[in-house]
This record gives structure tokens, C-alpha cells and sequence, in this order.
């Protein structure tokens, strides 16, 4: 299993982040703009739906090899959204994507104790991304959310 740290987006690494991209038939899967980390930092500041929303890098060996957004209302049980994941396409297909969802979840473990469910949603022609979260152990849970396929998991 390959070291994979968690880290906060901030002012010493953001334009790294905004570097990453995937395979141009990925993106609709991850985000409406290129970069895709531009709108997940643009929600970070927003804060849609009033929640917290944390943008992380993806690390390993001291190299940024993806990102996520991690969305929350603080001290809830089940509100808790994971957007933007994505591994940059050049780290792709070497076990990271499912290392790093492993990351977060004993992450969330630890910052956010009253968690017991992460949520996230599927592009609905996400083939690849519905078989990716099966595999992991998360469930369908047939609601859409912004027009998409919902997907959780206990933690």
C-alpha cells in the first residue's frame, strides 16, 4: 500500500493543485471547468449550502498526485460529502485513488469524530467511477443529488 497524505489546500500549495487534471473524457466526471480544481477552491470560499468545504491535495512522496473537496456541516452524523475527487491523469491506474479514499476515511475517523457516513455522487455515465466506489464498499443509495446517483459508505 502506497503513503498517501491528506493536505489542506492553502497558500503555499494551491497553484500545484491547480496543475492537476484528468483525460479530457474524464472531466465532465470531475467538474464543468478546467481547471477542475478552480471551482472547488471558488466552493471553498462560497461555501454552497452553508457548509465547510475543504480542499485537499493529494500526496504522495512530497508530490501532489490529486485533490478532493470535502464538504460538511461540523459535528454532523451523516453530512459529509466528498467533490472533485480525482487523481491527476499521469499518477493514474497505480492504486492511489482507492489508497487515498482509504486515507480519508481514517482521516475523518480522527478530525471528525461524530461521522459515521460519507456521501458522494456519481456522474450518471460514470461507469468506471460507480464500479470504483462499489469496489470500495459504498452503497447506491437511489436518491439523486444535483441530478446524479448518490453513494455512501459507513465509517
Amino acid at each position: 500500500m502506497s503513503k498517501i497524505e491528506l493536505r489542506k489546500i492553502n497558500s503555499e500549495n494551491w497553484r500545484e493543485a491547480l496543475e492537476l487534471s484528468v483525460y479530457a473524457h474524464q472531466q465532465k466526471f470531475v467538474a464543468a471547468v478546467t481547471p477542475p480544481v478552480a471551482i472547488a477552491l471558488a466552493k471553498a470560499y462560497i461555501r454552497p449550502d452553508g457548509k465547510i468545504v475543504d480542499p485537499y491535495g493529494i500526496n504522495y512522496q512530497n508530490n501532489m498526485i490529486g485533490f478532493f473537496n470535502l464538504h460538511y456541516t461540523p459535528d454532523s452524523k451523516e453530512d459529509y460529502w466528498l467533490f472533485h475527487f480525482f487523481i491527476d491523469k499521469k499518477f493514474q491506474r497505480n492504486g492511489f485513488g482507492s489508497d487515498s479514499i482509504k486515507e480519508l476515511m481514517k482521516h475523518l475517523k480522527q478530525t471528525h469524530p461524530s461521522c459515521n457516513r460519507l456521501r458522494l455522487t456519481v456522474h450518471p455515465e460514470n461507469e468506471a467511477g460507480k464500479l470504483f466506489y462499489h469496489n470500495l464498499g459504498f452503497i447506491e443509495d437511489h436518491i439523486l443529488t444535483y441530478g446524479e446517483p448518490t453513494y455512501s459508505i459507513l465509517i
